[in-house]
């Protein structure tokens, strides 16, 4: 080290600039990413106290810290960083701060994004780069967010795993979980869920057709919402069911998820729901096939929400799950190829249906396509059988049934929503068997209704297992039409439960 001698008056105002600086730094430093929120975040960067670049650096170095987990397909480092640069420079020349203020977001790949491949997490169509943004990520833009990059997912959004062997920035296959990476993280929007619970943002937009915005955040300590069908626009996302698809947002909490909702379908910001006002109903079905993790977390949730006020109400759905399985494969089966179809043709993918399928990297989804959405068939006891008159009962009769059920039983018992684990096991071993038909409708048990009916669900962490230490998700379904209170009940159910905390470094 070297030896100066300096002035007595030099070296105090040496001293004051280098206390000054230390204040300006300290008055800049990066949030703590482990217990940030986007809403956290977002008053942040609205005050000054931090910048968009900074957040963005912070996590595009948390994004290579966690590439074993494979949560992106594509992470725009130049990208999101101009962008960031951008959102600063317009926040010091003065006026009103936007919404998500230089927000750094993530998108699943099925979503897409101007100028960023959109895979759908398939390599047939990794050469497919749309030239506008969807309108729900055009919404977030609008909005002030920085779009960080594009995430891993389920194939074609066709599973619950994330098990895909097409795209990978670490040694294992398919997306993992962040607080374990030998299991799965879920899907279809697996990378999001990935991310959130790794902390490599503070906010998400996927897709759910069956559970694919919840399961992912049951599995990692995430919040997300389905809101009700019609709510969001699925314009420029890669497509399974037009009957049961929607965009989702995901994130740390629940009123990030309602301020990304609020972005997207408008409203004021809300308050959090008064629990001795709140009624939610309890169906045995939602219960069935529960781990021991599982069963513990959402009984003593359960617990909680009684001793803060809740009313929980025992309810009978008795054809709740015969109606269901009349619905599910045939909507998302026969509907598929059509949809898809429409789909590569309307936005110049360059690809065919047929080169789609035989692109397919995934073994179970390969086999999907091949042996029911190309042919319209369904899987039946001696083999296969049509899947035209399947869709018009589920259609005509087993739907609509479906939807006056919920809203007979949410009217009859005056329930503001039905509260059930969201998952009934937490996350299984990373493997191509998570992936079998018996884990994918043990998965979807109870986010499959719902998402059948096009009502409203959120998703919450309810606590840790006892055994397992990974995350245990508690759902709740609210009438059609009614995500906002949906949201505020969340949000105060919340601040009973509390948030997970963020995965032990390992």
């Amino acid at each position: 080290m070297s030896n100066f001698n300096l002035a007595p008056t030099t070296l105090a105002l040496l001293c004051l600039s280098a206390i000054a600086s230390a204040a300006q730094a300290q008055s800049t430093a990066i949030p703590d990413l482990a217990t940030l929120t986007a809403s956290d975040a977002v008053r942040q960067l609205c005050e000054g106290t931090v910048s968009s670049e900074q957040l963005v650096s912070a996590y595009i170095a948390q994004a290579h810290a966690g590439k074993n987990l494979n949560a992106f397909i594509t992470l725009d480092e130049a990208g999101a960083l101009k962008a960031a640069r951008a959102a600063d420079a317009q926040r010091k020349r003065g006026g009103a701060c936007k919404p998500l203020a230089g927000l750094p977001v993530v998108i699943k790949d099925n979503i897409q994004v101007q100028g960023l491949p959109a895979t759908a997490g398939s390599p047939a169509l990794k050469g497919f780069v749309p030239k506008a943004d969807a309108p729900v990520v055009a919404k977030l833009r609008a909005a002030g967010a920085v779009i960080l990059g594009k995430t891993n997912m389920h194939e074609l959004a066709f599973g619950v795993t994330g098990y895909n062997p097409a795209f990978q920035s670490g040694p294992e296959v398919g997306v993992r979980n962040a607080y374990d990476a030998s299991r799965i993280a879920g899907g279809s929007s697996s990378g999001n869920g990935a991310a959130l619970g790794a902390r490599m943002a503070p906010a998400a937009l996927g897709t759910d057709t069956g559970g694919s915005v919840r399961i992912p955040c049951a599995f990692n300590g995430c919040a997300s919402l389905r809101p009700t069908m019609g709510r969001y626009s699925q314009q420029g996302i890669a497509p399974i069911s037009h009957t049961r698809d929607t965009a989702g947002p995901m994130a740390q909490s629940m009123a990030d998820v309602a301020l990304l909702d609020r972005v997207i379908a408008g409203g004021a910001p809300l308050r959090p729901a008064d629990l001795k006002r709140v009624r939610l109903g309890v169906v045995p079905a939602f219960y069935a096939n529960l781990d021991a993790d599982t069963r513990a977390a959402t009984d003593a949730a359960l617990v909680k929400l009684r001793a803060a006020g809740v009313t929980l109400v025992d309810v009978e759905m008795p054809e709740l799950m015969k109606l269901n399985g009349a619905i599910g494969f045939p909507l998302a089966l026969f509907e598929a190829h059509d949809d898809m179809l429409a789909y590569l043709a309307k936005y110049g993918t360059g690809v065919d249906i047929a080169q789609l399928t035989a692109g397919i990297a995934s073994p179970d989804v390969k086999g999907t396509f091949e042996a029911f959405v190309i042919p319209r068939k369904l899987p039946a006891p001696n083999g296969v059988v049509d899947a035209k008159p399947a869709y018009d009962n589920a259609m005509r009769v087993a739907r609509p049934a479906l939807q006056k059920l919920y809203r007979d039983t949410f009217a009859r018992n005056r329930l503001d929503a039905l509260v059930f684990p969201t998952v009934p096991r937490v996350a299984l071993p990373a493997g191509p068997e998570a992936s079998s038909p018996e884990n994918f409708g043990a998965l979807i048990q109870n986010t499959d209704p719902g998402s059948n009916a096009g009502i409203p669900g959120v998703q919450l962490p309810s606590g840790l297992g006892a055994e397992s230490g990974l995350p245990v998700g508690l759902e709740l379904d609210g009438p059609a039409g009614s995500d906002r209170k949906l949201l505020a009940v969340g949000i105060a159910v919340e601040g009973v439960l509390g948030r997970l905390p963020a995965p032990k470094a390992k």
